[in-house]
């Protein structure tokens, strides 16, 4: 009789421990551009493991370009897959996710604390769909040292530019020397030229999902860049120039003028370059008469739609998009703040000097329009500002084209 009780009790004891199931780790997969600083954004993570047990978190990276991260983002979110939880999105397309029914909405969600700007571009019809990873904006990086040795200032206006331009190329009499350098190949970029000097106009795109373009600033837009090469201050060949491409001449010294993104700063500033300590930035010129404007960017946290583990996986982007984690992603990787108190903070100031003259160019920031049908504006956009600066159109032609393509997508 014992021995039959030892045996019960023993196949009870081995059967209980064999069906409870240990404490599983949630694996969380996010995605993270190959151009922002993958290295440091995985020491939050770690940070954020060490915390957190029961989370274990792999990061996957791709895609040198918003183009890019957004057709792999595309084919991921179209098949439904449940492989990602989290993903980092260019600001222009938090929309478009949202509509097409791929990211998560975070209910209730205090948007007060971070620059307006982020906080409208991740709101799509009263619902937060994404919080901020980092802010950026377009920056006019320029020679300081030409300029001082010509006794010029930063230009105020786009003709001024042109005009100093043509000063220090005539005065250094070197054949490689470029007046501007902007990005004109059908890239998103060149959806952000376009949309400078019109913008600078007082004009908009797209108001309350309504169309309101301006033809006629529209034309005055694309002339102004077409005039940049006929005038010979930016190449012959501009309609070739992709977004580093800027960075890589002007890194080079072959660039008075740039227009590009933040990140040029630290690679100029880097081994290998050739104009250590002979760079600033300003705030982008205005056409003559207008106003500065500069062009949004910066990056979103979406949780996927599909994700098997939104609640942990919007907790980890809450931590990712809160003060703290702002501030060490631009001491350590100088990717700008969405907090403004930031802009002035000692420590990120050590780190990046340059940040105290950022926050003025991020609040001129526009956003592109916030549409569902965002890449259809784009791709009508870009391809004719390229077509312009390749000669193919006239401005004028270019600028009745994209109204009437327009005006088939917005209705």
């Amino acid at each position: 009789m014992r021995l039959k009780l030892a045996a019960t009790l023993c196949m009870f004891s081995t059967g209980f421990a064999f069906v409870t199931p240990a404490i599983a780790d949630t694996n969380l997969k996010i995605f993270v551009s190959s151009q922002h600083r993958p290295e440091i954004w995985r020491q939050l993570l770690d940070q954020y493991e060490a915390k957190h047990p029961g989370i274990k978190i792999t990061m996957e990276t791709g895609g040198n370009t918003s183009d890019a991260q957004a057709q792999y983002l595309n084919t991921v979110m179209s098949a439904r897959d449940t492989s990602l939880d989290v993903l980092i999105l260019d600001v222009i397309r938090p929309a478009q996710f949202a509509a097409a029914g791929w990211t998560t909405d975070f209910s209730g969600q205090d948007m007060k604390a971070y620059l307006p700007a982020y906080a409208e571009a991740n709101t799509v019809n009263g619902k937060v769909v994404a919080l901020p990873a980092f802010a950026d904006a377009m920056f006019l990086y320029y020679r300081k040292d030409l300029l001082d040795k010509y006794g010029l200032k930063p230009p105020k206006t786009w003709d001024e530019l042109k005009a100093e331009a043509k000063t220090i190329m005539a005065g250094e009499k070197d054949p490689e020397l470029q007046g501007l350098s902007f990005q004109g190949k059908a890239i998103e970029g060149a959806v952000c030229t376009f949309l400078l000097p019109y913008w600078s106009e007082g004009k908009n795109l797209i108001q309350n999902g309504k169309l309101t373009y301006d033809q006629t600033a529209a034309t005055k837009s694309l002339e102004l860049w077409k005039s940049f090469v006929t005038d010979g201050v930016a190449k012959k060949n501009i309609a070739e120039v992709a977004t580093d491409d800027t960075r890589k001449e002007f890194q080079a010294g072959h660039v008075i003028f740039a227009v590009n993104w933040s990140y040029v700063w630290s690679q100029t500033q880097g081994p290998g370059s050739a104009v250590v300590g002979k760079v600033s930035v300003a705030t982008l010129p205005a056409v003559e008469g207008g106003k500065p404007a500069s062009c949004l960017g910066g990056w979103e946290w979406g949780v996927s739609a599909y994700s098997t583990h939104k609640d942990e996986a919007k907790k980890l982007v809450e931590f990712l998009s809160a003060h703290d984690q702002s501030k060490y992603m631009a001491v350590h990787a100088s990717l700008l703040p969405t907090y403004a108190d930031l802009y002035k903070d000692p420590e990120v100031l050590k780190a990046a000097p340059w940040f105290a003259d950022a926050l003025s160019v991020v609040e001129t920031a526009r956003a592109r329009p916030v549409t569902p049908r965002y890449n259809e504006v784009s791709e009508v956009i870009r391809t004719t500002v390229n077509g312009v600066l390749a000669g193919v159109m006239s401005p004028k032609d270019g600028a009745a084209q994209i109204g009437a393509r327009l005006r088939r997508i917005i209705r």
